[in-house]
């Protein structure tokens, strides 16, 4: 072991062991000499931050810190020790001996690169150096989106807007799965879709297709004035060479980041480029809101069969109707609706929508444990539960949302 201060003509230090009494410590004595043999040694804690101001201190690359239970009152000696370590580049093990679990959580805040208990584990030592050496990682590269978007397209694709009237009753399920359903139909000639998950703090859309978020997704709709095709395109992730998405941002940011305007751009963009444009709506409504219901084709307005949604639909629509907004273009689908022998729960929707004064044009049934398993798995119903009775009800909507959409456009 090399001890104190090196000499000019002595091997170039490249580590140092930084301890009360490095004696007490006679395992890391073994180890390091095991492992730089004469090139390390040894200071006490005082001498570390002086030694750290030499030019001798430019060749170390990592100090190992050793303490046990009797340091921890000079805690912030050790954290002082770590920062400057930090500061000038170079790495920090920490060797600890029966030190509460609250000192070595507040030591590794401040930059501790490596833990290690002492007694030292065979080869943990060499090992912890090694993952100091090691070269940083590269960067994954960044997702392509596979779906390129060529200037001037002039689709007028419909927009179709999922709004969950309360937390819980599956807009975002549906959302996926109605998207999937459309990019999937037929094996020739398949429209394009894209899913737009505009619940910017809590949307799931990523989670629910196994999907990254990114940082792009942010800076597109933070400058949407600078935004076009290549942008857009950046911005979007594709699942199964099929759907096209626009997950929320990685971080949760307030609703009103975006402006109406904002919005109105997004969707033009979308629709130009994409046969259905698939919106996830948040529950909340934004200033945006309107823009959203405006530009929707069809606007599915999901509920289920208790007091806190029929609550909320009343809501929804008397702060439409006294705002003279389109309510006319919601359609109420009711999820987990009672089966078709559930003759009592069949008359209490009946009811509901009577006392509500809608009409629930959709019924979708309850699909159960897969549904949220397969959400979990980032899944669509189509591939964890095919024969889900969920599953085939979008599906069943899916295809008439094509069939409708197809049949417009032969006539025009």
């Amino acid at each position: 072991m090399s001890s104190g201060l090196p000499h000019p003509e002595m091997n170039p230090i490249v580590a140092c062991t930084i301890s009360r009494d490095v004696t007490t410590f006679d395992l890391l004595i073994e180890d390091m000499e095991a492992a730089l043999g004469e090139s390390w040694g040894d200071l006490g804690f005082a001498e570390a931050l002086a030694f750290f101001g030499q030019p001798e201190a430019d060749a170390l690359q990592f100090v190992a810190l050793a303490l046990d239970s009797g340091d921890e009152d000079n805690l912030v000696l050790m954290v002082e020790i770590i920062t400057q370590a930090k500061a000038r580049g170079i790495g920090v093990i920490l060797i600890a001996e029966d030190v509460t679990p609250a000192s070595l959580h507040q030591l590794l805040r401040q930059g501790a690169d490596e833990f290690v208990p002492y007694p030292l584990p065979e080869n943990e030592l060499q090992s912890a150096i090694q993952r100091l050496n090691a070269p940083e990682p590269e960067a994954e590269p960044v997702p392509r989106n596979t779906h390129q978007l060529k200037s001037g397209n002039s689709r007028e694709g419909a927009v179709i807007v999922v709004h969950g009237l309360a937390g819980g009753v599956g807009s975002t399920t549906t959302a996926v799965n109605l998207a999937w359903e459309l990019a999937a139909i037929g094996d020739q000639g398949q429209p394009s879709v894209c899913l737009i998950d505009l619940d910017l703090q809590y949307g799931s859309v990523a989670t629910y297709l196994d999907l990254p978020r990114r940082e792009t997704v942010l800076e597109m709709l933070s400058d949407t004035e600078s935004m076009d095709e290549e942008i857009f395109g950046q911005a979007l992730l594709s699942f199964e060479d099929k759907l096209q998405v626009l997950t929320a941002p990685t971080d949760m940011v307030p609703l009103d980041l975006v402006t109406p305007e904002d919005i109105e751009r997004l969707i033009s963009l979308a629709r130009s480029h994409f046969d259905f444009v698939v919106i996830d709506m948040p529950s909340t409504l934004v200033q945006w809101s309107e823009t959203v219901l405006q530009a929707a084709h069809v606007y599915f307005a999901l509920l289920e069969l208790d007091m806190r949604s029929a609550q909320n639909a009343l809501r929804l629509k008397r702060a439409l109707q006294s705002e003279d907004l389109p309510f006319q273009k919601l359609r109420f689908a009711l999820n987990r609706a009672p089966k078709f022998t559930d003759l009592s729960g069949k008359s209490r929707v009946k009811r509901m929508a009577e006392s509500l004064g809608i009409s629930i044009d959709l019924q979708f049934p309850d699909g159960g444990k897969p549904v949220m398993q397969g959400c979990d798995h980032g899944l669509p119903l189509a591939y964890s539960a095919a024969k889900n009775p969920l599953r085939k009800e979008i599906a069943k909507l899916a295809q008439s949302l094509h069939d409708l959409g197809r049949s417009e456009a032969e006539a025009a």
